[in-house]
This record gives C-alpha cells, structure tokens and sequence, in this order.
C-alpha cells in the first residue's frame, strides 16, 4: 500500500474499470399494470426475465430498481462463475434422495457453460475465461480437510475434482506456502459489472423495461408498491439478495453479510512468468474465514474475503465502502501469497452484501395461488446459481413441469433470523471464532482443525 490512501467504496473497482457507474435509467413514471413484475435488476431479477420474455415474447415485463442494474452483489463479486451448492449437497441428500443431490449439482454445472454461451449469443464481452477452480491449503489443518473434502468429492458424480500435490499446484499457480490444492473444471472467470451491464441491455433489447432510481417499499400478491407508484402484476418475483432486509416485512429473511475485496494495479510480466497463473483459474483456499481472487483480463490481482461481517440491525451499505482495516489485512493476507506483489499498489478497495438465509441454503420459490416468488439466498456463489435461478423461475411463473422444477432447492424454505441483538451477537462471534482457528492453525503443526471452528460452525447451523 506504500502509504497511500486506497480509493475505497465508489460501488466497486469493477465498475470504475468501466469509466463509473452508468447514467440511471428512468425511474418508473407513475402507477403500472403488468404481466410480471420483477423487484432487483441484478443477476437473479435480470436472468428471470431474459428467460421468461424469451419463453413468452408478449409478457409484459417489468424490473424495478432502487439505484442501477448491477449495484449490489452482481457488480461487486469475485467474478466466480463456478458450480458450487450454496449450503452443499448432504442437506439435499438427505431431505430429497441422493438422486436429487446429483441433479442439483449437474444443473449447476450446466449452468456455468449457459452463461458462457448466453453471453456469446447476446455479444457480452465480460473477459470470460473457463480455467477451472484452484482451491490450496496452505496449514496441515488445512490440508487434512482438503483431503477429506477431495474424498467425499469424487465418491459422488459430475464434481470432476482433481487432487494436487505441491509440486503439481505450482505448475498451476506458485503460491507461497502452497501444501496441495484441488482442482475442477467447472469454474470461469468473469468480469461482473460487464457481465451484468451486458445482461441489462441484452433484456432491453429482449422489450422489457427496466426502471432504476425506483425503490421497492413492499412486495404483496397483485403488486409493487415503490416511491414512485404501484406496480399490479399477476406475478411479483423478489430478486433483491443481500437488500432484501430492507423490504417491509423481510427484515428477518435473509441476513446481509460483507464481503469485502481490493484489486492491484497491473502486475509486471516477470511477476507472471515466476507465479504462472496462466490458465486464470479462480483461486480459493482451506482457511474458515476463506479467500478468494481472479486474475483479471489486464494482469491485476483482485482479492476478496470478509472484513467486518455484518452491521448491527442488518443495515447495509450505500456505495461499498469497506473498512481501512480490512483493506491492510487483505492486503497482507495478498502478500502472504504473493511476496512478490508486495512493491505494486493496491488499486482500489470496496464491499457488498450478500444474502444468508438461516441455514445457509439457497432457495427459489413461486406460489400458484399468490403470485409471489423469490429466489436468492446464495451466500456469495450467486454468479452461477443466479442463472439457474432465473431459468427456473420462469418455468414455475409459466406453470412448466421440467427438470429445472424439479430440482431440491425449488420451494425450500427456512425459519427466520434471530431479533436483535441475538443476530448481531451470533454473526460476530461465529466470526471472530473463526478467526480464532485460523490463527491457531496458522501457527500450530496439527493436521486437525482448531476447535473454535468446530464451535462456530454448531452456532452457525452448519452441523
């Protein structure tokens, strides 16, 4: 950081990189009948209404907006269009069949080469690259659970996970510490404020409306009711992830968690040609409070993980400014992988939210009788499962009986969060317990993971 200050918040570096954020669209003009009614034009919002206005052309369509097409979670990730399952694929296992799991984690995979090609189709450059996902233990603790995650990994189909060594992670990525890695194939990187950006335009084109600087204040059966009138629509759908605390009556749904991230400037061709990182896989790691990072189509590094986790009384941000705090410690925890990184300034720092249902699974959802739907609650692996999402809502919206219907996660619901201050309390300490363990970890020579995790992940729900 050499001592200068960090451009921080301004949405995010993804957005800068395009010249700032775009000219809103206009807001909704005064009160609106329509067939569908989407609330958030993000990934979910837009990918439902790509789908459901190619499906049915005549639909009336109409996505409402509180700031810009791609604001939240869809311009500020990581740019992982991977195949995880959100919450994994035992919960599913056990309440639908192992049958059911498999198709989940298939239609995932399926779902990253629709994005490819559906960006293709509509001529989005959003610098996508399938290089596959490399994850890396850098700790024995580390490495123990890497291996038990590899094993229970390719006992099932369609994961296609390859296990490393450390002389065979090098040849893909030379991270300092590097213990082993797994690798799959199912991953690309993207650039998401252009693959959102893209996606806006190719729906526009498709003749819904977008309507930005519109802000939702309630969602009910037959209609929106926002700032600037009412929306009726025999179908409401809900895409507003992260934001979705701020809707009237959702301020339990889903817990608004940070993720924070900043970017290098570009990085010298000797950097590259000692680190390798040719075939641009995403990069991950074995850690609890977990990194994640890209190398981006001009030779930066961006490098993202948690700062603070959540805000008391599940506020969230206005423009994604992170903490001065976390923006050192991801620089250092850069630099720790990359010595050599060291000398070249961090570019820009930011943060967004991303929605946490209470048992970290996500869901999609559409009631016959109501109209209402909703689906989200993807826990930072949305840029996938947004896809997915939308392609399936619309199938439920136009009453179709397919594979995609049928899938474990349609119609899963889950209890609410805990009043504050319980919420707050619970998300902190889970954090700082985990936090706890990778320090212990860290600097133990012990292959078993440090018991303040084990700790966290009872309060969090995971076991």
């Amino acid at each position: 950081m050499n001592g200068s200050v960090v451009p921080n918040g301004q949405v995010s570096w993804w957005w800068r990189s395009l010249g700032g954020t775009p000219a809103p669209r206009a807001p909704l003009p005064a009160d609106l009948d329509a067939d569908v009614a989407i609330v958030g034009a993000g990934y979910t919002g837009l990918w439902t209404a790509y789908h459901l206005k190619r499906a049915q052309p005549d639909l009336r369509i109409v996505v409402l907006e509180q700031r810009f097409a791609g604001f939240g979670a869809s311009g500020r990730n990581g740019g992982w269009l991977t195949n995880s399952v959100t919450g994994g694929r035992e919960g599913y296992a056990t309440t639908h069949g192992r049958d059911a799991a498999i198709a989940q984690q298939r239609a995932l995979n399926d779902s990253v080469d629709e994005v490819i090609a559906t960006a293709a189709r509509e001529g989005i450059d959003a610098d996508i690259v399938k290089g596959g996902e490399l994850e890396v233990a850098r700790t024995p603790a580390q490495l123990a659970r890497m291996h038990a995650f590899a094993a229970a990994e390719q006992a099932r189909p369609h994961t296609d996970v390859e296990l490393m060594d450390a002389g065979a992670t090098a040849s893909r990525i030379r991270i300092d510490g590097a213990l082993g890695a797994v690798w799959h194939p199912h991953c690309a990187r993207v650039h998401p404020a252009k693959l959102v950006r893209g996606l806006a335009e190719a729906v526009e084109r498709l003749g819904v409306t977008i309507h930005e600087q519109t802000r939702v204040i309630e969602i009910a059966s037959g209609r929106a009711v926002t700032d600037h009138g009412t929306v009726r629509a025999a179908h409401v759908l809900r895409a507003t992830e992260g934001f979705t605390a701020d809707l009237r009556g959702e301020h339990r749904t889903w817990l608004p968690m940070n993720s924070s991230m900043i970017v290098t400037e570009p990085l010298p061709p000797a950097f590259w040609d000692a680190v390798g990182w040719g075939a641009r896989d995403t990069l991950g790691d074995f850690a609890h409070v977990y990194m994640y990072a890209q190398r981006t189509a001009d030779d930066r590094i961006a490098f993202g993980g948690r700062g603070v986790p959540y805000r008391y009384g599940s506020r969230v941000d206005t423009d994604g400014t992170t903490q001065e705090r976390t923006i050192a410690s991801l620089a250092r925890l850069l630099h720790a992988f990359f010595p050599d990184a060291a000398g070249t300034p961090i570019a820009h720092g930011w943060a967004g939210v991303l929605g946490v249902p209470r048992d970290w699974s996500a869901a999609v959802v559409h009631d016959r009788a109501t109209g209402l739907g909703w689906a989200g609650g993807y826990v930072g692996t949305g840029v996938t499962a947004t896809n997915l999402a939308g392609r399936t809502l619309a199938d439920l919206v136009l009453e179709r009986d397919t594979e995609l219907t049928r899938l474990p996660w349609v119609g899963h619901r889950t209890k609410r969060w805990e009043v504050e201050p319980l919420r707050w309390t619970a998300v902190n300490a889970i954090y700082t317990a985990y936090r706890m363990a990778d320090r212990s970890e860290a600097s133990a020579r012990s292959s078993r993971t440090a018991w303040p995790a084990h700790v966290a992940d009872r309060v969090a729900g995971r076991h």
